[in-house]
């Protein structure tokens, strides 16, 4: 995955995770791919509910003190109230961070939620099959390719992930 972000080059990424009923956490942003991809290898699942919301909040921090190109926000559950989030979500938006939902699954109540997101910020929705890891780093790359290029270098590329993008984001 952070291959895919990194062949864009120039990209600073700030990974977000969350476990269990109450951590949620952040890196340092970094360009660095080996130092993100030794924190992802080295965080342990933990049960507990999903915190979108905070992982909203979080991000709309971040893009008052800098800019913040993009949310990417990849999952497969939901269980958050939507009227919670959608405001968060509106106030990202706001400050000009588009979110891009991608959707592990075909969960129709959490496709709704995230495909309202991705509306309210000016992102995209995409939903991707499990263990489909050459799908997801598709749109992967076509995200950073908006962050560090914008739209006319979106619309250049012909690839799946870039098509699936713009489908939406014009």
């Amino acid at each position: 995955m952070f291959r895919e972000v990194a062949a864009t080059g120039g990209l600073d990424v700030q990974l977000v995770y969350y476990r269990g009923d109450s951590q949620c956490a952040a890196s340092r942003w970094t360009g660095d791919t080996k130092h993100l991809t030794k924190i992802m290898t080295g965080l342990m699942c933990r049960a507990g509910h999903t915190q979108l919301r905070k992982v909203l909040a979080h991000a709309q921090k971040e893009a008052g003190l800098l800019k913040v190109g993009a949310l990417i926000f990849i999952g497969d559950a939901l269980e958050e109230d939507e009227d919670g989030l959608i405001p968060e979500a509106r106030e990202l938006g706001r400050l000009g961070t588009p979110a891009f939902m991608f959707q592990e699954g075909d969960d129709h109540e959490v496709e709704k939620v995230f495909r309202e997101i991705a509306r309210v910020t000016r992102g995209a929705y995409c939903r991707f099959d499990p263990g489909a890891a050459r799908q997801l780093g598709e749109l992967l790359k076509a995200v950073a390719v908006f962050v560090t290029g914008g739209m006319e270098a979106l619309a250049a590329r012909k690839d799946a992930g870039a098509i699936k993008l713009l489908g939406q984001m014009k």
